[in-house]
């Protein structure tokens, strides 16, 4: 693992296109702004390795699925075979949705 040590508005490049910003840093949590093309999937790793779950869940025979979408949020899955005491397992939403900047086209 390569450790790099950055200070906020500072960044770090991967490749030619991706470019990572220190944004904000309070205390022990540091905010980080992702600049990737749109063909590159940012996640965090906690919903990274929930949809690869989902794949692999998705490659044997699964219960019966129904989808729901919240107004707010993402399309969730829920098995209709859920057991009815423990609630479906979601994560909540992030505190703020990440945002790529893109260049405006009129300038």
């Amino acid at each position: 693992m390569l450790v790099l040590s950055r200070q906020r508005d500072q960044s770090i490049m991967i490749g030619d296109n991706i470019e990572i910003t220190v944004v904000d840093v309070r205390g022990d949590k540091v905010r980080l702004g992702i600049n990737a093309p749109n063909t590159v999937p940012v996640h965090r790793k906690e919903v990274y390795q929930a949809i690869q779950r989902e794949k692999l869940e998705g490659q044997v025979p699964a219960q019966p699925q129904t989808v729901t979408e919240s107004p707010a949020g993402p399309v969730h899955s829920t098995s209709k075979l859920q057991d009815a005491a423990q609630p479906p397992t979601t994560s909540p939403p992030p505190a703020a949705a990440p945002t790529r900047e893109r260049p405006d086209a009129s300038h």
